[in-house]
């Protein structure tokens, strides 16, 4: 890496899942728009095709309208040549195919259970986990030999435990991950100011301090310039309970086929219940909760307004996916730069001395939220600055909700150990605690088994251990 003019030239990014036709894309895109880095991107995954197609695709962003720097890209058949020398290192991977997700998210509807993502807590996201963990423990491994010292940037859920093993795998590796489920909260909080104020804000203008794990992290304060949102928010949670927040438009629940939306039900009753904001998603919060709360049955899920997402959605999204990636590298159709909205870019140019920045991520809790256990990787703010990321101190979870958190931080400790310890025995004794699995203890057995069973090819090292 070079310096020229406070510009960062030859700044080396290792991609991790370099094949992807989603978040590679978004990193694309947000990287040709950040006018002081230039450098080189390769690309590892273990499908070289899909790398390859992503080396044509990003190596033609260079003369796409808009483009403000120059990236080359490489696809690469080994991760040891994209980490060697490397100063990020970009994480996104899917652990298994798309059919052990399938088994993840729907076998546990056969005992009567439902999840509407099923990718980090509640019985898919702890098998989910089980294939994950060993993956990353190599991906650590390697950053150890080849590159030590650069900064990781994990996008793979389950985001808590994949960011914990990395660090019990390698302890001095510099990593954390990201999540931008906050950023959606924080998108509430303006819509709820432009609909009831007439106040146009911009997300960076709404100050939040974050507490929790991801995927059920929650807000302590909010505010407006000098405003205590707090009070306006309970008025708006009172006002909405029942019906939600009115919307009608692209990315918003309006019914059963819009499967990633909501009408924010659920994270107004967790206000109105625990005095918090919950920061993530309603899907993602749901499967946080006792199961009998939001996701007792499909009825009682449309009920609360949000949605199950079928992996058969998520299969044919990425046959539509598969296709758009042959448009692009045929050239038939031709790259747009759009800001996606996550900070990986800036958190990056922060690290590279280009600006401070101040945004929540996932890292170990040295005591920025003192009643978890130390060590587990916790979500608050953090300070990015030149080569340094310092989590801000968020303070205690409030008594009402440490209960709800604290045992999702236990359980997502004991995982880790069983995933480490490939014991599959580890493993159920959590999997046999989570909220959602409220069943006899044959049946949590039986299910067990039949999900390990259904993903077998990918949990071989647990039969050897």
């Amino acid at each position: 890496m070079n310096w020229n003019q406070n510009k960062a030239e030859n700044v080396h990014i290792a991609y991790i899942g370099g094949g992807s036709r989603g978040w590679a894309w978004g990193l694309m895109s947000d990287l040709a728009s950040a006018e002081d880095m230039s450098g080189t991107v390769y690309l590892y995954d273990i499908d070289l095709k899909a790398a390859k197609n992503n080396e044509i695709i990003g190596n033609r962003i260079r003369d796409v309208e808009g483009a403000k720097s120059v990236w080359e890209y490489k696809a690469v058949e080994t991760i040891g040549e994209a980490l060697c020398g490397a100063d990020f290192v970009v994480i996104s991977i899917l652990p298994g195919t798309f059919d052990e997700m399938e088994s993840d998210v729907h076998t546990p509807e056969k005992y009567g259970i439902y999840q509407s993502v099923g990718d980090t807590s509640g019985p898919g996201g702890i098998i989910r986990a089980m294939r994950t963990i060993p993956m990353m423990e190599v991906i650590a491994k390697a950053v150890q030999e080849y590159c030590p010292n650069a900064w990781v940037i994990n996008y793979t859920n389950p985001m808590t435990v994949c960011v914990r093993a990395l660090y019990k795998t390698f302890p001095q590796i510099k990593a954390f991950g990201c999540c931008h489920e906050v950023f959606g909260t924080q998108k509430v909080l303006q819509e709820m100011l432009k609909n009831e104020c007439g106040i146009e804000a911009t997300r960076d203008e709404i100050k939040v301090n974050v507490v929790g794990v991801n995927h059920f992290t929650w807000l302590t304060k909010a505010q407006y310039r000098n405003t205590d949102l707090f009070p306006l928010y309970k008025a708006y949670a009172e006002k909405y309970r029942e019906t939600g927040v009115p919307r009608a438009h692209e990315g918003n629940w309006v019914s059963s086929s819009d499967y990633f939306g909501c009408l924010e039900k659920v994270k107004f009753d967790l206000f109105l219940r625990y005095g918090a904001i919950a920061a993530a998603g309603d899907r993602h919060l749901a499967e946080f909760c006792p199961g009998d709360w939001y996701l007792k049955d499909p009825e009682t899920v449309a009920d609360w307004k949000f949605a199950l997402t079928p992996v058969s959605w998520r299969k044919e999204d990425l046959k539509n996916r598969l296709a758009r990636s042959q448009r692009l590298v045929s050239g038939e159709e031709t790259f747009k730069i759009n800001n996606t909205g996550e900070e990986g870019v800036n958190q990056m140019r922060a690290l590279l001395g280009l600006g401070d920045l101040v945004t929540n991520v996932n890292l170990p809790n040295m005591g920025q939220i003192p009643n978890l256990p130390l060590e587990a990787v916790v979500e608050t703010n953090a300070a990015f600055r030149a080569d340094s990321v310092q989590p801000v101190m968020a303070g205690a979870l409030p008594e009402a909700i440490l209960p709800l958190v604290g045992r999702v931080a236990a359980e997502q400790e004991v995982i880790v150990s069983g995933c480490m310890n490939r014991d599959k025995e580890e493993v159920f004794r959590a999997f046999v605690s989570d909220p959602l699995v409220r069943l006899p203890l044959n049946e949590i057995r039986a299910m067990f088994e039949e999900m390990i069973e259904k993903t077998r090819s990918y949990l071989t090292e647990y039969e050897r251990a």
